[in-house]
């Protein structure tokens, strides 16, 4: 059954529905469904928001979803009337069922459902700080899925799981920052056998995002004046802004289109220098109060990129300091009663300081993206292990390619496949 098409916003053209990059201009690659009117399933997981995901099947075990809930304790200490978080992790009472404790779950789950819908055998190349690493090592594990995880040395921390079979997933190591995994990525991806998992331009990813607006825009049954993320990429704010257009389109919700605020963290934020010029020195990413949020080559300027989503949106980006993501943390913490990640601890702080600047009231509608959060009461509950590393490299070695397929070629055998 075909449900959507996926055309170029620059050129207009329809293109193959797996193309990455159209031949005629630099666009994002983007969706339109047919189904205009989004109604939720009853499946599990993100699959509630099958209408718009562009799969023609679904991973039936293991996947969450966002759940969106007004705030009482966070907005009566700032002082708002309408804020309503959505949150991505694990938090029971809430119904909330990431077992990464990410939102990179909601990327990794239609990426490879349409891998195996497509029939695709090469093996996918995933870059990553490590909350991706850690919801495609999620999938992988529960669909068999053969993944090749390429990360920083200094990110192994965060690569633990719920699974126990992980058989399918080899985990490389580079002796850099997550600027240099992903250009290794890219060597390695484009090789025979290998599959890029397409970041920004991969589709799958971005309606997979997407569904953090669907959540708040169907549980409060309008779209919201404005929307609060931190962002590494900025693929998050592309995926917010695309699928508000789909909302206004689906004629129930209003027809505002919600103002994006998007947040990075200082010194290392290369879109808030970027957007507002001002530059910013520091020692990049080991300054950072979350090193996840850092990337060297977002999709800035591409058609259907961030400075389009922004240029839509009339949005805006806040360069915010680690001692303000701590604090803010700690009040998100001690008002809603759930551990999150620093990453969305930036965006808490951003919401604190557009309302210093008066560019949010009281009185508005807001939805705040918690992008993660609830790991330390999933550690209290459930059972986690750490991924072992397969190999390390070091990104200066010119054999590091041969060393990675030699190993890669190995594991699998070794495993089976």
């Amino acid at each position: 059954m075909n449900k959507y098409i996926v055309k170029c916003p620059g050129c207009g053209e329809v293109r193959d529905p797996y193309a990455l990059h159209c031949p005629d201009d630099d666009a994002l690659p983007r969706t339109e469904y047919f189904k205009k009117q989004i109604e939720p399933t009853d499946m599990p997981g993100i699959w509630r928001y099958y209408d718009w995901l562009p799969v023609n099947g679904i991973i039936e075990k293991g996947s969450g979803r966002p759940v969106t809930y007004k705030s009482e304790g966070f907005a009566k200490e700032l002082g708002l009337n309408d804020l309503n978080i959505t949150f991505n992790g694990y938090w029971p009472e809430k119904e909330g069922a990431i077992r990464t404790c990410s939102f990179k779950d909601l990327e990794s789950f239609p990426t490879i459902q349409r891998l195996m819908e497509h029939n695709e055998k090469r093996i996918l190349v995933v870059a990553s700080a490590g909350n991706t690493a850690r919801a495609f090592t999620h999938v992988a594990s529960i669909t068999g899925y053969p993944v090749l995880l390429i990360v920083p040395k200094n990110s192994t921390y965060r690569l633990w799981t719920t699974e126990e079979d992980t058989s399918s997933v080899c985990t490389v190591t580079v002796d850099g920052d997550y600027y240099q995994a992903i250009a290794m990525a890219e060597k390695i991806a484009a090789r025979d056998g290998f599959v890029s998992e397409g970041g920004a331009r991969n589709v799958a990813r971005r309606d997979g995002m997407g569904t953090v607006m669907l959540d708040a825009v169907l549980t409060t049954k309008s779209l919201p004046q404005h929307y609060f993320q931190a962002v590494g990429s900025g693929t998050g704010g592309i995926s917010a802004w695309e699928a508000s257009m789909r909302l206004i389109e689906d004629g129930r919700f209003g027809n505002n289109m919600p103002r994006l605020h998007l947040a990075q963290n200082l010194p290392c934020a290369p879109l808030y220098s970027t957007w507002t010029g001002e530059q910013t020195n520091g020692n990049c990413p080991e300054e950072m109060y979350d090193d996840v949020l850092f990337n060297r080559k977002p999709p800035y300027g591409a058609i259907g990129g961030v400075k389009d989503a922004l240029d839509d949106t009339n949005g805006i980006i806040y360069g915010i300091t680690n001692k303000e993501a701590d604090q803010a943390r700690k009040l998100f913490e001690e008002n809603e009663g759930i551990d999150i990640l620093p990453a969305p601890a930036i965006a808490c702080a951003a919401i604190m300081k557009a309302l210093e600047k008066g560019e949010i009231k009281a009185d508005e509608s807001i939805v705040l993206n918690i992008t993660g959060g609830g790991q330390k009461r999933l550690e209290e509950e459930l059972p986690t292990r750490q991924l072992g590393v397969d190999l390390e490299v070091s990104s200066d070695d010119t054999d590091a390619e041969n060393k990675i397929l030699e190993k890669v070629a190995e594991l699998l055998k070794n495993r089976g496949y």
